[in-house]
């Protein structure tokens, strides 16, 4: 298996964390960034697990300032061909940072990526509609809509795009989460743990992508085991790894 999305630099006794994804069958992990500090963080794990971990750089719409603006987009800028995807990025509507700083952030991002001809992982809280148009506009050609829980017609173009959603955990009891896994096509969805996020009180790691394989088995009616190498084949492919 290979979980598509953790802050790894947010896991404390990360080493530990990771032999234990190892023994619970994780082959790979992209670990995601969201700022200067974690994109070299993340590289940094990249360089001590290679092969293991997959670093995507990434600038958060939370960790969006106006004084940040220029080192992070210049560090990406530089740093980004190294890199399996652009990652985390998107757009939070619920964030306290202006829509149009977000929107214009975003935009400039995707053009690195497009240039680069990287993957691209989408935070789209309540901008699921509006960060579909800006990643078609872009020209991406490889894009995840991570956890996606949104509107299923909006979905649909997703799908339609060729572009991918990804499962986590909160598929044991997220209504909007379950609905999205059930109407996309496995073939277009790639599994994550989000980690350390929390899951009903349970700080997750990398090893509990198991919970999400089993729970997308259920939610899909197909064996774990199908469900598993699909899922590995779908983020080899989308990630080039």
């Amino acid at each position: 298996m290979i979980d598509s999305h953790a802050h790894l630099n947010e896991i404390k006794e990360v080493d530990a964390a990771l032999i234990r994804a190892r023994d619970a069958g994780v082959t790979g992990i992209v670990a995601v960034g969201i700022d200067l500090a974690s994109n070299l963080a993340t590289l940094e794990l990249s360089r001590r697990h290679p092969e293991f971990v997959y670093p995507a750089l990434g600038y958060h719409p939370w960790s969006i300032t106006p004084g940040g603006l220029e080192e992070n987009l210049a560090f990406i800028r530089e740093h980004l061909a190294g890199g399996a995807a652009l990652g985390e990025v998107g757009l939070d509507y619920q964030a306290k940072v202006k829509k149009k700083l977000q929107q214009e952030v975003l935009g400039e991002l995707l053009k690195i990526a497009a240039q680069e001809e990287k993957p691209v992982i989408l935070h789209t809280r309540f901008s699921q509609e509006r960060t579909l148009r800006m990643v078609k506009e872009a020209g991406i050609a490889k894009a995840v809509f991570h956890w996606y829980s949104g509107p299923l017609d909006i979905l649909q173009e997703i799908m339609t795009a060729g572009y991918f959603i990804s499962a986590t955990p909160a598929l044991a009891y997220s209504p909007p989460h379950q609905a999205a896994v059930q109407a996309a096509p496995l073939s277009q969805i790639l599994m994550e743990t989000d980690a350390p996020v929390s899951y009903q009180g349970k700080v997750s790691e990398p090893a509990h992508l198991l919970v999400t394989a089993r729970e997308l088995s259920r939610l899909q009616g197909i064996e774990l085991s199908q469900v598993m190498a699909a899922t590995t084949a779908n983020a080899r492919g989308f990630f080039n790894i």
